[in-house]
């Protein structure tokens, strides 16, 4: 009896997935099956070593393109590009962003504008020529990297926990533009995870956070990796304009 066909592998966009959280939705999703896209603006050790592990794995794949989403008027190009050498998108992860703590009254305007530029303009414009593409699909899913500090506050993080907040607004009001077209556009809401940056609280800092946790632990990054995948699935194809909050109960 013949076989049949293979269906292509689902191709994937996941931005600022050299590091940390990005890697590791990167890797998930390549070990799910997916044709995954890491863009960042260099490559690194660790994620060299994951596309390798992709290769060997023989399921999903895992290919980088260097890029820096600060450059908003070449996005609609890396758009074009990437849909020319890999296809029809099936998913847009949104989640590059910078951090600057500081107080506002102190922070240069510089550090201002870089953060509202890459963590809230950039993800809405490579948004707008990604779906343009998915429209045409009639098919598609988005998910943005938010967080809880964009609804908690921290001090020091105000115009990091604006540009989060702003990712709240833009999700469930594209999720009611393009849902009659197939697409779903969710967030999701990571607390303090248990990564490289957490190791660097003091020992005291990082209790504290995790008593304000209701299961008196850090999420990471799988926990968070895991809702992405989750909400890319068959399984979330029902799921739009909501708001996914993996934080190990800290809002609880």
């Amino acid at each position: 009896m013949a076989k049949k066909p293979t269906k292509p592998a689902r191709t994937i966009l996941v931005t600022g997935a050299s590091r940390g959280l990005g890697l590791g939705i990167a890797r998930k999703l390549a070990a799910a099956g997916y044709n995954v896209i890491a863009v960042a603006r260099k490559t690194n050790k660790d994620l060299t070593a994951e596309i390798a592990q992709a290769k060997r794995g023989k399921r999903g794949a895992l290919h980088f393109v260097a890029f820096d989403l600060g450059k908003i008027d070449a996005i609609p190009e890396l758009v074009r590009t990437l849909r020319r050498d890999f296809g029809p998108f099936y998913g847009l992860v949104n989640n590059a962003a910078v951090g600057f703590d500081g107080v506002l009254a102190t922070m240069h305007n510089s550090q201002i504008e870089e953060l509202v530029r890459v963590n809230t303009l950039s993800p809405i414009v490579l948004s707008k020529y990604v779906v343009r593409a998915m429209m045409s699909e009639r098919s598609g899913r988005i998910v943005n990297v938010a967080s809880i500090i964009g609804y908690t506050g921290y001090s020091g993080l105000s115009v990091y926990a604006a540009t989060k907040a702003s990712m709240f607004g833009f999700t469930r009001s594209l999720a009611r533009e393009v849902g009659r077209l197939g697409i779903t556009v969710n967030a999701v809401a990571p607390g303090f995870l248990d990564t490289d940056m957490t190791h660097g609280l003091t020992g005291e800092e990082r209790q504290k956070v995790m008593r304000r946790s209701a299961l008196r632990r850090l999420a990471n990054v799988d926990d968070v990796a895991d809702a992405v995948e989750f909400l890319l699935s068959a399984k979330g194809q029902s799921i739009s304009g909501t708001v996914l909050t993996v934080d190990a109960g800290a809002t609880a």
